[in-house]
């Protein structure tokens, strides 16, 4: 799988930072959705400088609590899910990594047993 470049073609935007919150990998998705603060450029740079200190304290919650944070949002007339979680390498958290993906405004719900 490793000669797959799954990330480039899902089509959600990934973000991913290390445990001191500097983004170490963005998608081109990702790097198009940030493109007005410097897109790919961005990949070295803190989480911290592109956040308020409030979701800079969420961050570093995800990272201490090793709980994810999900939620929507509305921006430019689409609606988005929003994940962040951490990422483990060998058992400890490593770092934060963002989903970003569009979705209808309704959605078919399921239950399953």
């Amino acid at each position: 799988m490793n000669s797959i470049n799954w990330a480039e073609e899902l089509g959600v935007a990934i973000t991913v930072s290390d445990r001191s919150g500097k983004i170490i990998y963005m998608n081109g998705k990702s790097a198009s959705a940030f493109s007005e603060q410097g897109g790919k450029a961005l990949e070295g740079s803190s989480l911290r400088d592109c956040h308020k200190p409030e979701s800079w304290q969420k961050i570093l919650r995800i990272l201490d609590t090793q709980n994810a944070n999900c939620y929507t949002i509305e921006k430019k007339g689409r609606k988005k899910m929003i994940y962040q979680a951490p990422w483990f390498e060998n058992g400890s958290v490593a770092g934060l990594v963002e989903l970003s993906m569009e979705i209808p405004y309704t959605m078919d719900h399921f239950i399953r047993g």
